[in-house]
């Protein structure tokens, strides 16, 4: 008698698909609504902003000033990691939902992102918040959902419960 497989956790990709529109739709948004260089627009003044700006780097801007190889490396990058997260997605038991939403999450703001480097040559931000007098560098949402990604595979694996043992 053949076992029937068990389902994996490839169905978790309806969030990454949901996030990668949300990201799209926004970024849209302050294309059309914001314009670069302006005062940012305060949604929560003293805290929150929307600060239209472009970045052809990484995160915080590494390695924006290059040549434009940075384009192609980070774009390359973005496949190679959203390969390796499907692919443990796919081993991973559907239920495993603390291993399975932070993948998709990781693998939605991935290619929000790649979107963006393969089509436009840059990356749209536009969300700014401050900690006090301290600007955090502009984000978007592809960047939320790869921070709350790692953020909660590294949570959720520091207080996973013990494997049961046989």
């Amino acid at each position: 008698m053949t076992e029937r497989p068990r389902p994996n956790a490839l169905a978790w990709l309806w969030l990454t698909l949901g996030l990668i529109v949300a990201d799209q739709l926004t970024k849209w948004w302050a294309l059309v609504a914001l314009q670069p260089a302006e005062t940012p627009h305060p949604v929560i003044p003293g805290f929150l902003y929307w600060t239209l700006t472009f970045n052809t780097g990484a995160a915080f801007s590494f390695l924006a000033d290059s040549a434009g190889w940075q384009r192609w490396f980070f774009a390359l990058l973005a496949v190679g990691i959203s390969g390796v997260l499907a692919v443990w997605l796919a081993r991973t038991p559907r239920g495993d939902w603390r291993t399975s939403v932070p993948l998709a999450m990781i693998i939605a703001g991935a290619l929000g992102n790649l979107i963006d480097r393969v089509y436009a040559a840059k990356v749209t931000d536009f969300i700014q918040v401050f900690l006090g007098s301290y600007p955090f560098p502009v984000f978007n949402v592809a960047d939320c959902a790869i921070s709350v990604g790692a953020a909660g595979l590294i949570l959720f694996s520091l207080f996973q419960s013990p494997a049961k043992k046989p």
